[in-house]
């Protein structure tokens, strides 16, 4: 299975302040701006590369007290949420991973910009939370 890294996700408690240090003091633009109902989540991408297929920080902000986004930053306070890597054929690395006993949080759906996504618990990853990203 080749993967790429697609984003870093980071769990902030205002888009609008968050993005003032990564657009102010680091320069970095944003590609995106959009509000995913379904997760109750605004999300801001910002290239860290050029070209086409480069890497991203998201930024997540709650919209709604139910949000993971929101349970997470409570418990843990604002920080690294998630990495996200690429994948070229997610149905095949969703049954591989169910082949070997990883705990999904997700059947794949679709998310921000309009990508099919799961996520992988914890638990299965080494402690961290992992998003697969249809390429």
């Amino acid at each position: 299975m080749a993967c790429e890294i697609d984003h870093v996700g980071i769990a902030v408690c205002s888009l609008d302040e968050s993005l003032r240090f990564y657009q102010e003091t680091l320069g970095m633009p944003v590609s995106g701006r959009e509000i995913v109902e379904a997760e109750q989540v605004a999300v801001a991408m910002l290239p860290a590369g050029s070209g086409p297929g480069a890497s991203r920080i998201e930024l997540l902000e709650a919209t709604g007290e139910s949000s993971r986004i929101a349970k997470f930053v409570e418990k843990r306070g604002p920080g690294l949420h998630h990495i996200a890597l690429r994948v070229d054929d997610l149905a095949a690395a969703v049954e591989r991973l169910q082949n070997s006993g990883a705990k999904l949080l997700n059947e794949p759906r679709r998310g921000a910009g309009g990508h099919i996504y799961v996520f992988v618990h914890p638990s299965s990853t080494g402690g961290v939370l992992l998003e697969l990203i249809q390429k």
